[in-house]
């Protein structure tokens, strides 16, 4: 579950590291009452989505007085940002933060994820901030240094002192420098985080070192444990049926194709999807119902599939270890009950009470096509589009 900035910043406070003074607004009257409590003559404006390149995309803009704060902070709220990680449909700011502006000396660039090929959480450092991780990867690896994370969140204190020299760091500032690391260190094993990013963490003339920005994005599946993050969740940021698809508990991610794919088990929906682009088609979404879904828990997952306009043919895969044939038949009935069915569906089940799942399937009035296999149902589903 990715966070917004603001609330990151609440989380990282929280753990000792340096945030400049700040607030949120959702309309001028907050926009008002942040420039009062923190006396602001001037401001950094930022829109608050679950994305990057706001700044390329306009919604971060400085005001230089009171009067600008509020034009620009009006004009900002409501902001539909469009880019690359948005994908085309965009998202909406319905919240701003503003900021006291800093002095910026030196950028760098401080994060923490999971090395997955040595299997250990760590630490990525650079001086080279405000710039994508990625691209300094790329350009310059050499300007970045990883230092592992203990599994109880700490890091050994030599490996701190080689990133505060690494990131040149002296006196006062390697001092902060080292709370920051440790704070990031902890934030990101403690709140089950799958990335926490401070980028840029800037020094100001005077020395100090400040999170300027911040990123942080949560496990879900650990989020059972993190019960003061999970009313962080805002559904604002996400499509109507991504939205749907977790108060059922689906796992669902939209795509551009035009088959719309329900799948139990995350590794048959990506066997499904990759079958479907072997036979010359576009899957429309992932969509992985689980296990041990229930006749309500498929009805649900149908609905969503059909609810998306470039769904032109639907795939349902199933293979039924836990899952029962039969109630995976039970909630395509029941969804089809409800709604008017005008596209094709394959269905290929296979394994517990499949007999009467099939059954269920060719005595009711729901034009069904059948496969015995997960190639002959991809096969079924892209022709049906072509024969349209």
């Amino acid at each position: 579950m990715n966070l917004h900035e603001y609330q990151a910043k609440q989380i990282l406070a929280h753990y000792g590291i340096p945030i400049p003074d700040y607030g949120i607004a959702a309309n001028l009257a907050e926009v008002d009452k942040v420039i009062k409590s923190l006396g602001l003559e001037e401001a950094v404006i930022k829109i608050q989505v679950h994305a990057g390149g706001r700044g390329k995309a306009g919604g971060v803009k400085f005001a230089k007085t009171p009067k600008q704060i509020r034009d620009v902070a009006s004009s900002l709220i409501g902001m539909k940002m469009v880019n690359n990680q948005t994908g085309p449909e965009g998202v909406i700011a319905h919240k701003v933060m503003i900021a006291r502006p800093t002095d910026i000396k030196k950028e760098f660039y401080l994060g923490a994820i999971i090395d997955r090929e040595n299997a250990r959480p760590v630490l990525i450092a650079s001086p080279e901030g405000g710039m994508e991780i990625e691209e300094v990867a790329e350009k310059n690896p050499e300007k970045i240094l990883t230092v592992p994370i203990d599994l109880n969140g700490h890091v050994k204190h030599f490996y701190l002192l080689r990133l505060a020299n690494f990131m040149g760091w002296k006196g006062e500032a390697a001092k902060e420098g080292m709370q920051i690391a440790s704070g990031v260190a902890r934030v990101f094993i403690e709140k089950d985080a799958s990335l926490c990013e401070i980028n840029p963490l800037v020094q100001t003339p005077d020395g100090r070192l400040w999170a300027l920005d911040a990123k942080l994005g949560i496990d879900e599946n650990a989020l059972f444990r993190q019960p003061e993050i999970r009313h962080f969740y805002d559904p604002t940021q996400q499509s109507k049926n991504e939205v749907a698809a977790k108060e059922h508990d689906l796992a669902y991610v939209a795509l551009n194709g035009n088959i719309g794919c329900m799948v139990n088990g995350a590794g048959l929906a990506m066997a499904t999807m990759d079958i479907i682009h072997l036979f010359g088609g576009e899957p429309a979404n992932f969509l992985d119902v689980g296990g041990g879904a229930s006749k309500e828990k498929v009805a649900a997952g149908f609905k969503i599939i059909l609810s998306d306009p470039k769904v032109k043919a639907i795939l349902v895969n199933i293979f039924g270890g836990i899952m029962n044939c039969a109630t995976l038949a039970e909630g395509v009935l029941a969804a089809a009950a409800e709604l008017s069915i005008k596209v094709p569906v394959v269905v290929r089940m296979e394994g517990t009470n499949v007999e009467e799942g099939k059954r269920l399937l060719h005595t009711s009035k729901i034009t069904i096509i059948t496969a015995d296999s997960m190639t002959e149902a991809a096969q079924k589903a892209v022709q049906s589009l072509r024969s349209k």
